[in-house]
């Protein structure tokens, strides 16, 4: 059976995480999930709920140990959590705090259960283990589950690294301002690090002045990772982060306006990574230099009579894109908006999400949105715009 590393290069003095400006080391990181490991009922699938990013990687790595399954909820709130709970109730609750499912029986990962040790193995995980099932958001209906195996996240993450030109030796350390449980802060704060013998702070600063103290709490060369939203917050306060080799950013456009702001304030590099729940992350592409998307090694491009698809050696078939894109050479794309936000203006079909970038990116606005209120009676229904630009 092949198998696939849970860590990538390993050394047991290596650092992994930061709290509170405190060191936790990867020697000290097996030793908390073989302890954890051996505490784990006999079940198939968890809800690890834990905050502390370093906490939520113990259980998770420990639930691989132990061949189980770690389910990633779309949302926290009760009713989400009871819906999975009901769907999956064979299951059991990680914890690092007091938040709990009342349906599911909690384990709290516990704090500090290391024994110093040289004779650690790396645990060694099937690739074709089902590592996680992430949730959508149920927008359209029920959430719909998507497994990932283990070997579709170790190559992602070490595909991401190659396209960033993260190099084992740079010793970078990820901040990151998105949750864990979501698969683009999994991917980019958690496997990201393990599998490129990187750092990651256990935090997860929310405002402008907790990401620079976040960021001054962890030693150089650093990478932020966030969204447009953070990124703004941080551009329109003018802070003074401590120096980031890169910025990564998901979940939403990124005007090339507010990219190249952040390049010039902070001295850095901006990349985008594209990417939706049922193939995770896609594509990346260096926001200021190009508006087309380059996928990530592996995967290929394919136009069919239904719209675009892609294929990879670890997913299990082809996977249609959600949004539109127009395939522009074997490896690359560009994206137009989501297919259930078009809009008919004279004749020109568009985007929503397209008109949302373009509204950003206009010089004086610092928010915009537009939207189209539904048809009502004989009326003609015109598209409105939301936008924020006080100098205008």
């Amino acid at each position: 059976m092949n198998r696939a590393a849970l860590l990538g290069p390993y050394h047991s003095d290596r650092v992994l995480a930061w709290e509170n400006g405190h060191s936790i080391t990867y020697g000290h990181f097996l030793s908390d999930v073989g302890a954890l490991a051996d505490l784990l009922p006999e079940k198939p699938t968890v809800i690890n709920l834990a905050d502390d990013r370093y906490r939520f990687l113990v259980g998770f790595a420990a639930a691989l140990v132990r061949g189980q399954t770690t389910l990633l909820p779309h949302s926290r709130a009760p009713g989400a959590l009871a819906q999975i709970a009901r769907e999956y109730g064979t299951s059991y609750c990680l914890v690092d705090g007091t938040e709990k499912v009342e349906q599911l029986p909690s384990y709290q990962i516990p704090k500090g259960t290391w024994s110093p040790t040289d004779s650690a193995k790396v645990p060694q995980i099937p690739i074709d283990h089902p590592a996680l099932v992430a949730f959508t958001s149920g927008s359209t209906g029920s959430p719909h589950p998507n497994s990932k195996t283990w070997g579709s996240l170790v190559a992602v993450a070490r595909s991401t690294g190659t396209r960033l030109g993260l190099k084992t030796s740079d010793h970078m350390t990820v901040v990151a301002t998105v949750p864990h449980q979501h698969m683009y802060g999994l991917e980019a704060s958690i496997m990201l690090p393990i599998q490129h013998g990187m750092a990651f702070h256990v935090g997860r600063p929310l405002f402008p002045e907790d990401v620079r103290l976040a960021l001054a709490e962890v030693p150089s060369p650093r990478m932020l990772v966030t969204t447009p939203l953070h990124i703004r917050a941080c551009v329109t306060a003018r802070s003074r982060l401590p120096h980031v080799e890169c910025i990564l950013s998901a979940t939403a456009p990124l005007p090339g306006s507010l990219a190249k702001q952040a390049e010039t304030l902070f001295q850095t590099s901006v990349y985008e990574v594209y990417g939706f729940t049922e193939a995770g992350s896609v594509a990346t592409r260096r926001t200021t230099a190009e508006n087309t998307w380059h996928v990530l090694d592996g995967i290929t491009l394919h136009q069919e009579s239904a719209g675009c698809s892609l294929r990879a050696p670890y997913l299990r078939g082809p996977i249609p894109f959600p949004d539109l894109v127009s395939l522009q050479e074997p490896h690359r794309f560009l994206l137009h908006g989501r297919g259930t936000d078009l809009v008919n203006i004279g004749g020109h079909r568009s985007s929503l999400s397209d008109l949302n970038q373009k509204l950003n990116e206009v010089e004086g606005v610092q928010d915009g949105v537009f939207f189209l209120p539904e048809e009502t009676g004989t009326s003609v229904t015109r598209l409105i715009a939301f936008v924020v630009a006080p100098g205008k």
